[in-house]
């Protein structure tokens, strides 16, 4: 298992992520937009800066929901290759046959 404390760091982000999108979204529309004047658009990039960095999904890190182990993790599935395994070898994976030669 992994510590408890990155999990909880990790869904706190996932939160912050959730609440902030919206905003964050607008604001990164102003700043693109090029027929706008520059003042505009800088002032929009200082109040992107100014939301929590925490709020960005590119800070969400995909874990395991069986371990919460961070790597070799599976999107499909939504766990990591060791929880698969153990998870495939008990049978409780509907539809995967584990097979060893």
């Amino acid at each position: 298992m992994a510590k408890k404390s990155a999990v909880e760091k990790n869904e706190h982000r996932r939160k912050l992520a959730k609440n902030y999108s919206g905003k964050r979204s607008r604001l990164k529309a102003l700043i693109s937009d090029k027929e706008l004047p520059i003042e505009e658009r800088f002032a929009a990039v200082l109040k992107l800066a100014q939301l929590p960095r925490n709020s960005a999904k590119v800070r969400i890190r995909n874990r395991c929901e069986v371990t919460g182990r961070p790597r070799a993790f599976y999107r499909k599935l939504k766990m990591s290759r060791i929880a698969l395994r153990e998870l495939g070898s008990q049978g409780q994976i509907p539809g995967l046959v584990k097979s060893s030669w």
